[in-house]
């Protein structure tokens, strides 16, 4: 059974950085990505970074390019996203999901010309991140 454990948000002023961490397990075989989203209050949940942990091909939201970088490390399946230069507009809870390219579920991530799909409910329980002076 796949499984995301989200960790290392917090609370911190503008300018500030932080670093989450997501931990992916029961994933059988590579060729996944995994995605990060984030959901304010009374907004929709988005997606602002994903990876492909066969190459590391990596995608941004224009929101977020130049100031969070997404990396992974196999060894230890998790997938890290440092958060640097944050603004109060990054507050929100923010969630990691990941999959294949098998063309079912919901597609959550194109790399390389190739979408990637997540199954419903595969998502951690979320991680706040807080901005504020």
């Amino acid at each position: 059974q796949v499984q995301f454990v989200e960790s290392g948000g917090g609370s911190v002023q503008p300018g500030g950085s932080l670093r989450l961490s997501c931990a992916a397990s029961g994933f059988p075989l590579p060729g996944y990505a995994i995605g990060w989203f984030r959901q304010a209050p009374g907004k929709e949940r988005e997606e602002i970074a994903c990876i492909s942990t066969d190459d590391g091909s990596t995608y941004y939201t224009d929101s977020v390019k130049g100031r969070f970088a997404i990396s992974r490390d196999n060894a230890k399946n998790t997938v890290e996203l440092q958060m640097d230069s944050l603004k109060p507009e990054d507050t929100a809870a923010y969630y990691c999901t990941g999959g294949y390219p098998l063309y079912t579920g919901f597609r959550f991530c194109v790399l390389n010309g190739a979408g990637y799909f997540y199954e419903q409910g595969h998502w951690g329980k979320g991680s706040q991140v807080t901005v504020s002076s």
